[in-house]
């Protein structure tokens, strides 16, 4: 099996492991709504609930409605990033490894809606009375590698638009 494989498999499969260790262990150990301080004035561990997406997108959407489009988009996801590792033959492993991490949350998130009909969050960063909204695992995975995947692509198009400078 390629090395890229292996990555990938590895990459997600851990990913997946830890964010629904994550919530196994929230959801056995807190109520909704309770939580706990890490670290006094920054970083709260707290258990609450995202019917919608990120920053509440969909929130206040009908519960059926936003089932199957999350499912949806979901889905569509999965199969494009399965799609475009099969068809492009990519090498470079650290871009493997960042749509590994964005499959892995999409596949965390999912697991949730389709056991709960929403997710479960538990990282609550904060400063003073402002609050980020609240994420787990997956979230961090899927922003780690779309900002991991957008900095590749930047360099990748960096380095051609310089060898075509170069030619000219």
């Amino acid at each position: 099996m390629p090395k890229k494989n292996i990555l990938f498999i590895a990459v997600t499969g851990l990913t997946v492991l830890l964010d629904q260790a994550t919530k196994a262990w929230i959801l056995a150990t807190l109520k909704l709504h309770e939580g706990f301080p890490l670290i006094d004035g920054f970083f709260n561990i707290v258990h609450v609930r995202n019917p919608g997406a990120a920053f509440g997108f969909l929130a206040s959407a009908s519960p059926a409605f936003r089932y199957v489009f999350f499912l949806a988009v979901t889905v569509g996801a999965i199969l494009l990033i399965l799609h475009y590792l099969r068809q492009t033959g990519i090498k470079e492993l650290s871009l493997v490894f960042a749509l590994a991490l964005i499959l892995a949350g999409a596949l965390g998130n999912l697991i949730d809606r389709i056991r709960f009909g929403e997710v479960v969050d538990f990282l609550d960063v904060y400063i003073g009375v402002h609050h980020w909204p609240a994420f787990n695992v997956a979230d961090s995975a899927i922003t780690t590698g779309a900002g991991l995947l957008a900095l590749l692509l930047l360099r990748r198009r960096g380095s051609t638009m310089g060898e075509k400078g170069a030619g000219t």
